[in-house]
C-alpha cells in the first residue's frame, strides 16, 4: 500500500553489487521464487541471473552484507557458500529472540532464511557487526534500527561521492521528502532519527538509494549488460532536489 494514500504502490526489490579493490560485495540477497509464492510476489529474477549479467559468479562473492534479515533482503544466503556474511548482532538477536512469538513481527520474516544465517554462523562465515563499522576499504555499515532492531545502511565510496545504500531505512524518495516512515517500523524514534542522519550525511538526494523505490531504475542510467540493472554509481539521468528534502528530514 501507498504510505501517504490508502492506494496501492509499487514496491521494487534491490540487491546492490559492489567491485573494487579485489572485492566482490552482495549488499542483501533477495527473496526465493518458492517465498514470491507464497508471498503473492511478483518474481523477477534470482540474484545470481543478474550477477551472471555482469560476469559475476557466486564463487566471486567475497562479502554479504545483510542489511537486515526480513524475507526480501535475506532470501539466499546459501546462495554464497564461500562468502563472509556480516550481519548486525541486533539483528540475529532481534530474529532469534523472544520478539519472535509475535506475530505480527516475525510475518516479515521466513524461518529458513534465519536459519540460513544460524548456518553461516555455524561455518564460521558470519561476522557480527556492532554499531558503525568498515567492511573493507571504501565500504562501511551503520547501525539506525528502526524498520527492523538491527537494520544497518551501507555506505559506499565511488568515483561521484559517497552512495548511501539506505535500504528500508528509506524505502521511498517521498517518505524522505515528507519524513513519514513507511509503516512497518519496531521504533518510531529510531526511524525518524535515521531520516535525520542520512538526510544530514547525504551530499544530494542523488546519493541516497531507498530500498525499494521504482524511480532508483529510471533515475539512473542501466547497464550496458542488461536493463534490468541501474548503475547508481554514475550520476543520474535527471537531479532530484535536495533541499526540501533536508528540511523535511529536519523537521519530522
Amino acid at each position: 500500500m501507498d504510505p501517504f494514500h490508502e492506494a496501492d504502490m509499487p514496491l521494487d526489490f534491490f540487491v546492490w553489487l559492489i567491485r573494487g579493490q579485489g572485492r566482490t560485495v552482495l549488499v542483501d540477497t533477495g527473496f526465493t521464487a518458492e517465498t514470491a509464492v507464497r508471498r503473492e510476489r511478483h518474481y523477477h529474477s534470482h540474484p545470481l541471473d543478474l550477477l551472471g549479467r555482469l560476469g559475476v559468479t557466486a564463487n566471486d562473492v567475497s562479502d554479504v552484507i545483510v542489511t537486515h534479515m526480513h524475507y526480501d533482503h535475506a532470501g539466499n544466503i546459501s546462495a554464497f557458500p564461500g562468502a563472509q556474511v556480516h550481519m548486525q548482532t541486533a539483528e540475529m538477536r532481534f530474529c532469534t529472540g523472544p520478539s519472535m512469538r509475535h506475530q505480527q513481527l516475525r510475518k516479515t520474516y521466513e524461518a529458513d532464511d534465519v536459519a540460513a544465517a544460524v548456518q553461516s554462523l555455524y561455518e564460521g562465515r558470519l561476522n557480527f557487526v556492532e554499531g558503525d563499522q568498515e567492511i573493507a576499504p571504501s565500504i562501511s555499515v551503520h547501525l539506525c534500527g528502526g524498520h527492523t532492531k538491527g537494520l544497518q545502511f551501507v555506505t559506499v565510496a565511488t568515483a561521484r561521492g559517497e552512495i548511501i545504500l539506505a535500504s528500508d531505512a528509506v524505502h521511498y524518495y517521498e517518505n524522505l521528502r515528507r519524513g513519514i516512515p513507511f509503516q512497518s517500523f519496531v521504533d518510531l524514534e529510531e526511524y525518524l532519527d535515521a531520516y535525520e542522519r542520512i538526510a544530514a550525511r547525504a551530499k544530494s538526494l542523488d546519493h541516497i538509494i531507498p530500498g525499494h523505490d521504482p524511480l532508483v531504475r529510471t533515475a539512473f542510467p542501466s547497464s550496458p549488460l542488461s536493463p534490468d540493472i541501474a548503475m547508481v554509481h554514475t550520476a543520474p539521468v535527471a537531479s532530484l532536489a535536495f533541499e526540501d528534502s533536508r528540511a523535511d528530514a529536519a523537521n519530522v
